[in-house]
């Protein structure tokens, strides 16, 4: 075993052996990481100077749409660099890297949404006790409690599989470095790795879901006791566009990484990864927040401001 090469870089084949769809992908993830970008720093920004919005619900918001521009930020420059110039090597510690900041950060997405999820229940079920239960230490607390749960989780996992020998093949058929495929180029057993990743999965994916179904269906069953039809109404759009996004999330990253990895990994699979780490992420900032009517208003004002001070000059 001393006599093998050892394996010093990866060759990620990427989303499409196509140029041509690679240009079309390349315009796309442009497009999709500067809305993202654009999304999610407009977020932060009205959440942070309006005095209306300093509420639990936006101060998690704040932090999701951070926790978005860190992750997308982790895989999307790269994709794009190897989209532009065809170059798909990846030197072995930054694959390391790549996989640690990926499933560290969608670890920490889990728990916000659930996060979020256990907020909005508080809110809309319990309004009288929201202020009380949900207060700036608490929230912190759950913030806090999120990166590093994470964390902890995806160190000891991450810690064992550097450690691992590689001695070729060298290609992985994704976009990025995954965790499933790194695995399989390894030269010894990873039986044992592959136990421990499941069993955090399962925490992970099933464990958040529970918190966030149990807490929009709370939602669901106190909307329809609201006497208002057009209450009703307003809530129901509000739950269903979160649900929609939490669905595509939820279904897609289970169907990836609960079950078995196929040997060389499948198009499928990459098809599936670029939907819950790119798509949901460009969809949610404003399906979460920009859509909503304080954050519009705030918005509006915060423009018309900048406009009125640029008149003035």
């Amino acid at each position: 075993s001393m006599n093998r090469t050892r394996v010093v870089e990866f060759v990620l084949l990427g989303l499409t052996n196509s140029r041509h769809l690679e240009i079309l992908l390349f315009v796309f993830l442009v497009i999709a990481y500067f809305l993202i970008l654009l999304g999610n720093v407009t977020v932060i920004s009205i959440t942070l100077v309006n005095h209306f919005l300093q509420t639990p619900m936006y101060y998690f918001l704040r932090n999701f749409s951070l926790l978005e521009i860190t992750f997308t930020s982790t895989f999307i420059p790269s994709t794009l660099y190897s989209l532009l110039t065809e170059r798909k090597m990846i030197s072995l510690p930054g694959c390391f890297l790549q996989m640690l900041l990926f499933f560290y950060l969608g670890t920490c997405t889990f728990f916000h949404v659930a996060t979020m999820s256990f907020d909005r229940y508080v809110a809309i079920c319990h309004p009288l006790h929201y202020t009380t239960i949900m207060n700036n230490r608490f929230c912190l607390q759950l913030v806090l409690a999120c990166w590093a749960v994470s964390f902890l989780l995806m160190f000891p996992p991450t810690i064992m599989i550097v450690q691992l020998p590689f001695c070729g093949p060298n290609v992985m058929n994704h976009f990025y470095c995954d965790t499933s495929l790194l695995l399989q180029l390894s030269c010894t057993d990873t039986g044992l790795i592959e136990g421990l990743m499941l069993i955090i999965l399962i925490i992970i994916i099933p464990g958040t879901l529970i918190v966030t179904v149990v807490s929009y269906g709370c939602i669901v069953i106190t909307i329809l006791h609201i006497p208002s039809s057009t209450g009703r109404k307003k809530a129901f759009s509000t739950c269903s566009a979160h649900l929609m996004v939490v669905m595509i999330f939820y279904s897609t990253s289970t169907y990836r990484y609960i079950r078995p990895a196929q040997r060389g990994g499948q198009d499928s699979d990459k098809v599936l990864s670029f939907f819950f780490s790119v798509v949901t992420q460009m969809l949610n900032p404003y399906i979460y927040s920009l859509r909503n009517n304080q954050v519009k208003r705030a918005l509006k004002e915060s423009m018309l401001k900048a406009f009125s001070s640029s008149s003035m000059l």
